[in-house]
């Protein structure tokens, strides 16, 4: 989906029970009730659509980029949260039961325990949701279990918002706005069925199995899968996918890693990961032969659909060499033509993925690679430091290469570094790719 039309679909959808709410021939009440109201309905509406926001529909992620979307995702819920604290406290109308002569609420707010507490059990809720999303990394709490946790505290905010706002809500007793909220719900909890539930099963088609695990640099290993059906993964060259080796289908255990081989390679698909913790500390103990599920392709990182650029440059950090890695395998496997540079950072010589494969690149295709290290050791004779502008102006200041195709993963802070070198040589932006996978 275009993000031309993902932005307005987001916003007209966040603001329809607010529209609904003002259309409605209903006695206005002072400012600060209807600002409260007003929050509250945006709010609600915020969070329902915040389940198609999960990074793993590729019809909203194709244009995107899962990384864009996961981070809309991650803001717009916080978003949500200030709106949805703020709500409460505006309201200046007292707080007891209408008379029975004020059906419209105009005197009183209807502050009955039966459309009150859920209100406050999704407040709470939502406050705790957004708090666990921040502290996740912090947390050490296996990635499994957070998942599980954050899809059903947030289904929780998700029904005990919309109880609160039948019960309580002025505006929702109307019949059609009632509706839109159960509508709301009954997609988002679909939403929400579909990643835990549909996709699985789906997925459960198409087994996978370790074909080989094998180190390419320090504490990196290679893993390579091999279809256990008739098929493969219809993918592009640096795209990832989700991950769950040695699970059941079901299972919650998956990562998401950046492909490294070729697609026209064969049906193969090879990960070059690197020992950090959780799974992957484990990642060279296991076995040949081992069961894998993928959920895949998802990600925007690819060359393909960027045939007018004259050339391409590649510029990675440590393990974000893996999506790269497999761009140039595609490159030199299907001939293309066109001049590439790599540039690659790492901290130490022997953190470099396949060396010698990447010398075979560039004696057979022509690749230009320039490793650079933070922290060599006497016996280096190549670039150090940091990639920075000085080094990047000596590969790309020139009309000619300012055109090309820039392709960066690695770090954040050096992605958003090089990007704004970049940026500064006059690249434009629309030439430069990069995925960020690590949020505030």
């Amino acid at each position: 989906m275009p993000i031309a039309i993902l932005v307005p679909l987001y916003l007209g959808l966040a603001a329809l029970p607010l529209t609904l709410a003002w259309i409605q021939d209903l006695p206005r009440r002072p400012f600060p009730d209807e600002l409260a109201s007003s929050l509250g309905l945006v709010s609600l509406a915020m969070i329902l659509t915040e389940f198609f926001l999960l990074g793993r529909f590729r019809s909203i992620t194709r244009r995107a980029g899962s990384d864009v979307i996961m981070r809309a995702h991650q803001r717009l819920a916080r978003v949500a949260l200030v709106l949805a604290v703020v709500h409460p406290f505006l309201y200046v109308s007292p707080m007891s039961a209408p008379p029975v002569w004020d059906v419209s609420s105009q005197t009183a707010l209807n502050y009955s325990w039966e459309g009150f507490w859920p209100g406050i059990a999704a407040w709470l809720l939502l406050a705790g949701l957004v708090a666990m999303a921040i502290a996740r990394d912090a947390s050490g709490m296996p990635y499994a279990v957070w998942r599980l946790l954050h899809g059903l505290v947030a289904a929780l905010v998700a029904g005990f918002g919309v109880l609160h706002v039948l019960r309580a809500g002025r505006y929702s007793a109307d019949p059609l706005l009632g509706w839109v909220w159960i509508v709301f719900f009954a997609c988002a909890m679909g939403a929400l069925l579909y990643v835990y539930l549909v996709a699985p099963l789906l997925r459960g088609r198409h087994p996978w199995r370790v074909a080989s695990v094998r180190p390419v640099a320090e504490r990196t290993w290679a893993v390579t899968l091999r279809p256990d059906f008739d098929g493969g993964l219809d993918y592009q060259a640096g795209q990832f996918a989700w991950l769950n080796i040695g699970h059941g289908v079901f299972s919650l255990n998956e990562n998401p890693f950046s492909i490294s081989s070729a697609p026209s390679a064969g049906p193969d698909v090879e990960f070059t990961i690197k020992e950090l913790g959780d799974f992957t500390r484990s990642i060279g103990q296991i076995q040949p032969g081992s069961r894998a599920w993928l959920e895949a392709p998802h990600g925007h990182l690819s060359h393909v659909g960027h045939e007018d650029a004259p050339g391409i440059a590649l510029i990675a950090g440590g393990v974000g060499i893996a999506p790269l890695l497999g761009i140039l395998r595609e490159l030199a496997g299907t001939d293309d033509p066109r001049p590439t540079v790599l540039i690659y950072g790492n901290r130490r010589q022997s953190q470099i993925v396949a060396p010698a494969e990447l010398r075979h690149l560039a004696a057979q295709h022509g690749t230009e690679v320039e490793h650079v290290l933070s922290e060599p050791d006497e016996t280096w004779t190549g670039a150090t430091g940091l990639i920075d502008a000085s080094l990047l102006r000596r590969h790309f200041d020139t009309d000619a290469r300012r055109e090309w195709l820039y392709v960066l993963c690695g770090p954040p802070a050096m992605l958003r570094a090089v990007k704004a070198d970049l940026l500064a040589l006059g690249v434009p932006a629309s030439r430069i790719l990069s995925e960020l996978f690590v949020y505030d």
